[in-house]
């Protein structure tokens, strides 16, 4: 696997803490009216390993993030062939909708997903090597390698791993799962090497929100890294300092 990078960076025990929930999160704020939306992102040659030069990351607006709206789980779903039981306790969900609800009685509606960290301790206590952050910053789980000891979904400071409890009845052909194994939003890695939004997104710019944008972090000229140095971004539990690759506004 040329083009894969395990992150071998000593994470501390504090970064392995459970997420603290509502009253952790921090945001920034964009501009009302601002819209943006990515047609497509930059093709990799095939063949080609991915690269440092990239980081693949996304923004999210939770100021046109709607409670009542769920296109980009659903399109995730359909996209990965990952299915809901209505069990919430095992049910696997790559990308979940979370309600805050501030003292004052305002609520706001954010998706909670992988977080693609710079310093993934998901990928630090790892015994196997199955869970890697690929050069461009996207953490995937390698199913040949992942024994399903889970120590991958204690470490996630986020609770965005999930553990596949039940024979797999249909599979997509986007992404292979399997009874045992450990699993979590990979960006739609397949759709990033084709040059394609991740579906999330996509669905979301379909649905008139445009509250994901998605772009190259190392490029200041994208929409992504534009929008974050005119406006500014913050990470999900910063204090932990594991530089995610999904930032969010409007929390504050």
């Amino acid at each position: 696997m040329s083009n894969e990078q395990r992150n071998d960076s000593p994470v501390n025990a504090g970064r392995r803490r459970l997420l603290g929930g509502a009253a952790a999160l921090a945001g920034l704020t964009i501009a009302p009216g601002v819209f943006l939306v990515h047609a497509s992102v930059p093709t990799r040659p095939e063949g080609t390993p991915a690269s440092d030069q990239v980081r693949w990351g996304m923004l999210v607006d939770t100021n046109r993030c709607r409670v009542d709206c769920d296109a980009c789980v659903t399109a995730c779903r359909e996209e990965n062939g990952w299915e809901g039981h209505d069990r919430p306790e095992t049910d696997a969900k790559w990308i979940r909708k979370m309600t805050v609800t501030e003292r004052d009685g305002r609520q706001t509606s954010l998706p909670m997903m992988c977080q693609h960290c710079a310093e993934p301790p998901c990928a630090y206590v790892c015994p196997t090597g199955a869970t890697f952050r690929r050069d461009d910053g996207i953490v995937l789980v390698d199913k040949h390698l992942c024994i399903g000891c889970r120590y991958c979904m204690m470490a996630c400071p986020y609770q965005v791993r999930f553990f596949v409890h039940e024979p797999v009845a249909s599979r997509s052909p986007n992404h292979p799962r399997g009874k045992g194994t450990v699993e979590g939003c990979n960006l739609c890695v397949h759709r990033i090497d084709q040059g394609v939004l991740p579906a999330c997104v996509e669905a979301c710019g379909e649905r008139g929100q445009g509250a994901l944008i998605f772009g190259d972090l190392n490029d200041p000229r994208s929409r992504i890294s534009r929008a974050i140095a005119e406006y500014g971004a913050e990470s999900v539990r910063a204090d932990l300092e594991l530089d995610t690759g999904v930032r969010y506004q409007g929390l504050s």
